[in-house]
């Protein structure tokens, strides 16, 4: 079977495919996260390499069954989990045409409209921010390649001999700093750019889960001390865990005090900027030397999208530059080539379903989605305060709740295990989905608003299936059952 379908196949595909799509969003609203328990399975598939090919129209109807009647549907106006939402119409439909066209951003040469728009983006980004001077950056495939990309940053701006000498050139051991709550992708960055795992240095958080900038600056000094070099401090604008936002300028103050690189992952609540009304969730953040930001968190678009911006836009080729023959220069060129200012070579058009996000919608767009959310998130927060089984673990910054049972009489491991048994009551049904997880070491229930489809009938209900899930363990508890 050839690969260039003729127009009147392509088209017939397309047009179902798209029946399809327009389908599964309509049914978002109500639409069960997952198959119940008992259906669940999470086995291999041992189907054959195909040799010959198939009806294209079958295979098509085929997959888009299976996997929405057995998939895990995080677009759906129930899932209360991780940072993932449903994708705007729109952002779905710039990822359909960024494929047909492939266009590769590696260079300006290739892709010049494409780059355009890239950079274009990334400038709207970085006026949200507030800097007041220059700036610039680039897409990711998410916040681990932007939070690794923060640090190579602040690594080639305090030891500029270390991208070709390496980081034994240092001479001592570099030092980065994050709270506790920090994301794992800084350990993960830290291990592969050669400062060591070890060399990710965790503070301690204050009650509010917050990194605490006076331990922060013990912490410098007592390295400093010890022959040991500091470099750079991750401040997060909203922690996976709680969605904590640090105190950006507290932070800010240390690492001028210290002269360090202030990276400020805010793959989530750096969205915040989006929002005129709210933007103060995220004080300080302009004080930041470079930023994460992820659109494909609560910007509402497909993944994968992740963008890092820097005030130090010198140090961005001076990091990842590399010479090669073989790529094509643009003469005239005023705007960089991506592959100079990227930890990427070749590459896709991650901007586009932002900017056309943005075109269509605007930012007030955003910010009504923002507002929404936190309106929501705040009727749950009262929801936990009055009730008699549960209470808030961290009061609600952004639209995250954490949350645990009033646990007099339990110890951390038995209150964990009730949480654990509680979420697998409320997501028995496969109808909506809730997690446990730890902050600041201690086991939390976490519920997120991230769908722009959620309204105040879907937090009823969750509040139902929390209150049966606690009925229904009290029975069995009581019973022995």
């Amino acid at each position: 079977m050839r690969f260039d379908f003729d127009s009147v196949t392509r088209r017939r595909l397309g047009y179902h495919l798209i029946d399809q799509i327009d389908a599964f969003f309509s049914s978002l609203p109500d639409r069960p996260v997952q198959l119940p328990l008992e259906q669940r399975s999470y086995g291999a598939l041992y189907d054959p390499l195909p040799e010959s090919g198939e009806d294209p129209r079958r295979v098509l109807d085929e997959i888009c069954r299976e996997m929405v009647d057995k998939g895990f549907h995080v677009p759906s106006a129930n899932y209360f989990g991780l940072m993932n939402p449903t994708s705007t119409y729109m952002g779905v439909l710039a990822e359909a045409l960024v494929a047909a066209l492939n266009p590769q951003l590696a260079t300006l040469a290739r892709s010049q409209l494409a780059s355009k728009i890239e950079m274009e983006t990334v400038r709207w980004i970085g006026e949200r921010v507030g800097w007041p001077g220059d700036f610039n950056g680039t897409f990711t495939s998410g916040g681990n390649e932007a939070n690794f990309s923060g640090l190579a940053l602040a690594l080639a701006s305090s030891f500029p001999e270390s991208v070709e000498e390496g980081v034994a050139s240092i001479g001592a051991q570099p030092v980065v700093y994050a709270s506790a709550e920090a994301h794992h992708s800084l350990d993960k960055s830290a291990g592969l750019l050669g400062i060591g795992r070890k060399g990710l240095r965790r503070i301690a958080v204050n009650e509010a889960a917050q990194l605490d900038p006076r331990r922060l600056d013990e912490a410098i000094r007592e390295d400093r001390a010890a022959g040991r070099k500091p470099f750079c401090v991750v401040a997060t604008a909203g922690t996976t865990n709680s969605g904590t936002v640090d105190d950006l300028s507290a932070i800010s103050e240390v690492c001028k005090r210290h002269n360090l690189w202030l990276h400020v992952d805010g793959a989530y609540g750096a969205g915040a900027i989006f929002s005129d009304q709210h933007r103060d969730l995220v004080r300080g953040i302009e004080q930041a030397d470079s930023l994460t930001l992820d659109p494909h968190k609560w910007l509402a678009v497909p993944f994968a999208a992740g963008a890092i911006l820097t005030s130090h836009p010198e140090i961005l080729e001076r990091t990842f530059a590399v010479a090669a023959p073989y790529m094509p220069k643009a003469a005239g060129a005023r705007l960089p080539d991506n592959a100079r200012i990227s930890t990427q070579w070749t590459r896709r058009m991650n901007s586009l379903k932002l900017w056309l996000t943005l075109r269509v919608h605007g930012r007030k767009g955003y910010e009504e989605l923002i507002d929404q959310q936190l309106k929501l998130t705040s009727s749950f927060a009262k929801w936990v305060e009055t009730s008699d089984e549960f209470e808030l673990a961290v009061p609600p910054t952004l639209p995250i709740i954490t949350f645990r049972l009033k646990s007099s009489g339990l110890n951390p491991q038995q209150l964990a295990a009730l949480h654990e048994n509680i979420v697998d009551e409320v997501t028995r049904d496969g109808s909506r989905w809730i997690s446990e997880t730890e902050v600041t070491g201690h086991s939390v229930l976490r519920m997120m608003v991230i769908s722009y489809l959620t309204e105040e009938r879907h937090l009823q209900a969750l509040e139902t299936a929390l209150t049966n899930a606690l009925k229904r363990l009290n029975f069995r508890i009581q019973t022995g059952a």
